[in-house]
């Protein structure tokens, strides 16, 4: 127990530090929201990597579909490293830095009125990110506290309480800034953490070999087999339908969530992209491959403590007992690379939440013309209130963790993935397909909560996102653009020219070159 809290307490006393350090850098809303734009490739791409990865991930995700699918779960890892972090940053990072800072853009609402002139579509999605963030929020509280639980055998709210005491205090004093150092110190020990914790996990099963075999072992009439011999150990898993829609959602999704694109806006310059884009995607086929990874032996650890009373699987049980007979000092590690994780994209969820709270929607309604003074102390305000609410819903949670985030990225990244992605690239993007996108996105989202065309929010906000990349260049077309000089103004940020460096020649030898 010791080693344990020890290493928690100096976790705690580092991000408070760094909280205190980074007030200074914080002292007006560009510095608090975007870090003044000048935050480097390291940074930003650990600060991408780990508001992708936290507690949901970890203990929600790698528990469920590790259990369900086996060692195809980790596919899941991959499309995250490759759709969710390669090519979000090559499609997305350039064209996101250079046309946010073109038109001034400090948010993705604040993105989507300026793009296409609309101060109700700038009020609007602010509403649904405020909204949507929620239970994605409250689900990594859910998760963190539930490891807490196994490692210190702490009472649920307790734990739910302090991360939410500790994330208010160094979001508030330190702004992005705060956040992003914190992100890579967080991203180095979840490095460290993932390997160290596959390793063991494996080894007190014999090894990995051993550990396959016996996963292979398991019958095929066995549960969510569908009469698969070998089926936690085949290339695809016994469902593949369904492991491509949790693919697509926590792959795809990232292109259309405000915290993960916010990323570019702060990045220094267009040449630190591609260094990050390499750091970015690295950084992710370790996190998020070895947490799938590592729950695709999940099955081999079942015990009746993970069932509820109805005999269903508690998913995000699964995880933390998988863990808790590992020596305290591992423990120890784990629990501070999943605070890590967590922390880092709590800290990204409730800027995201407050900036766009206070400068889109107040800002352009019952508060308009707000000094800079004031913004600044509302957006920390709402810091505040949206760690709040979430940590209320947190305390009470309604489902498991892994349908928390479905229904909020698939509400988000369902609304706004295509008329960012879009705006980015095509001239002809009209409102009205901005508008189709959001009331689909939202739409689809919400109703499948109460009518269930899908049996798993994930599923609906897989289908939400891919019809709205079909919905929205197919309403463009019908009720177009005609805005055209506008749209020009902003598109002409992709035309400065620069100066190529001079070729430099050898010098001629016995008169040839």
């Amino acid at each position: 127990m010791f080693a344990k809290t020890f290493l928690l307490i100096i976790f705690i006393a580092v991000m408070a530090g760094v909280g205190v350090y980074s007030r200074k850098k914080a002292l007006d809303v560009s510095g608090f929201v975007l870090g003044g734009r000048n935050m480097g490739p390291w940074m930003t791409a650990f600060a991408y990597g780990t508001t992708y990865f936290s507690a949901v991930v970890f203990v929600g995700y790698a528990g469920q579909f590790g259990w369900r699918y086996g060692i195809a779960a980790t596919w899941i890892g991959l499309g995250n490293a490759f759709i969710g972090c390669l090519l979000a940053w090559v499609v997305l990072g350039r064209r996101t830095r250079v046309m946010t800072n073109h038109i001034g853009s400090a948010t993705m609402p604040d993105f989507f009125g300026a793009r296409y002139n609309s101060p109700a579509l700038k009020i609007v999605s602010s509403a649904i990110i405020f909204v949507f963030l929620i239970p994605y929020t409250s689900s990594i509280y859910n998760g963190l506290s539930l490891l807490f639980g196994m490692a210190f055998d702490a009472p649920y709210w307790a734990c739910v309480l302090v991360m939410a005491a500790l994330t208010a205090v160094y979001v508030v004093l330190g702004g992005y800034v705060a956040t992003t150092i914190n992100d890579f110190i967080q991203g180095l020990i979840m490095l460290l953490g993932v390997g160290c914790v596959v390793w063991a996990t494996l080894a007190g099963r014999g090894g990995f070999m051993a550990a396959l075999r016996e996963l292979a072992e398991i019958p095929s009439d066995a549960p969510a087999t569908f009469g698969q011999p070998g089926a936690f150990v085949s290339f695809f898993g016994p469902d593949p339908q369904n492991l491509l829609g949790v693919i697509i959602l926590t792959s795809l999704g990232t292109w259309g969530l405000p915290q993960m694109v916010h990323k570019f806006y702060t990045i220094r310059s267009e040449k630190a992209i591609a260094a990050g884009t390499i750091i970015s995607t690295l950084f992710a086929v370790i996190i998020s491959c070895g947490c799938y990874f590592l729950g695709g032996f999940s099955r081999l650890f079942d015990d009746p403590s993970l069932y509820g009373g109805s005999g269903a699987v508690a998913y995000d049980r699964v995880i933390p007992f998988m863990l808790s007979a590992l020596p305290d000092i591992l423990i120890g590690l784990i629990v501070i690379l999943v605070l890590s994780a967590s922390m880092s994209t709590l800290s990204s969820l409730v800027i995201t939440s407050s900036s766009t709270l206070t400068l889109d929607f107040l800002g352009h309604t019952v508060l308009r013309g707000m000094s800079e003074k004031t913004k600044l102390l509302l957006i920390r305000v709402f810091v505040v209130v949206f760690i709040t609410v979430c940590t209320l819903l947190a305390l009470d949670p309604p489902t498991f963790i892994a349908q928390l985030m479905g229904i909020s990225w698939g509400a988000l990244a369902g609304s706004f993935l295509a008329p960012f992605l879009y705006g980015l690239y095509w001239k002809r993007v009209s409102r009205a397909a901005v508008w189709a996108s959001f009331a689909f996105g939202v739409g689809l989202t919400v109703s499948n909560m109460f009518l269930k065309f899908f049996a798993s929010p994930i599923n609906a906000g897989a289908c939400a996102m891919l019809i709205g990349l079909l919905l929205t260049p197919l309403v463009s077309l019908i009720f177009p653009n005609r805005d055209r000089e506008a749209v020009e103004r902003i598109f002409s940020c992709y035309n400065e020219k620069t100066e190529a460096p001079q070729r430099l020649f050898l010098p001629e030898q016995n008169g040839r070159g």
